[in-house]
């Protein structure tokens, strides 16, 4: 067995070693409970940002719907002006094309009515067989001006799909043609 029986000159350092015993027991205790302190504010500090950050998204997914609504709205009344548009526009090109049909009827009945005119003449000058030629072709162009007079658009147009169907290089010929001279109009009919 060990003698523990204690010297004078031993005391005084039982003494320090208990007391820096005391001293690491209280600084491990405030270590403990400053390492307890940051990390419940650190936890409190996660717990903010948390909450700071559903703020954020609640208010961006706020604004993103205000945004979405604005732009539907604008584009529902974008559409809906487009449609009075076309809607103008249809009426206009209804309008035009009746007016092109009267004068398309007027210009052939007045054609009709000077070759008719003319037959005449041509009688004199080159023969009876050319001027009835002439008065057969005046007689064809006022009825088709006639019919062109009595019938609407949408009949027009189902004469013209039908004809393209059964004739489509004629109707090339003509579409070519109706182009040049449209082009011809429209430049002004001057030789540059």
């Amino acid at each position: 067995m060990a003698d523990t029986t204690m010297t004078p000159a031993d005391a005084p350092k039982k003494r320090a070693s208990k007391a820096a015993d005391d001293v690491v027991a209280r600084v491990t205790e405030t270590s403990e409970s400053t390492s307890d302190s940051a990390k419940g504010r650190f936890t409190k500090a996660i717990e903010e940002a948390k909450a700071g950050a559903e703020a954020l998204k609640g208010e961006a997914m706020e604004k993103g719907a205000a945004y979405k609504a604005k732009v539907s709205g604008t584009t529902a009344d974008w559409v809906d002006e487009a449609k009075v548009y076309a809607g103008q526009a249809k009426e206009k090109g209804a309008a035009l094309a009746v007016e092109g049909k009267a004068r398309a009827s007027d210009a052939l009945g007045v054609l009709g009515k000077t070759i008719s005119d003319t037959a005449t003449t041509i009688d004199e000058k080159l023969g009876v067989q050319y001027g009835d030629y002439a008065r057969s072709a005046a007689r064809s162009i006022q009825e088709t001006a006639a019919k062109l007079e009595a019938k609407d658009l949408g009949e027009l147009g189902d004469d013209v799909k039908e004809f393209v169907r059964k004739s489509p290089g004629v109707a090339i010929g003509v579409a070519a043609v109706a182009g040049f001279a449209i082009a011809r109009l429209l430049s002004g009919g001057s030789d540059d």
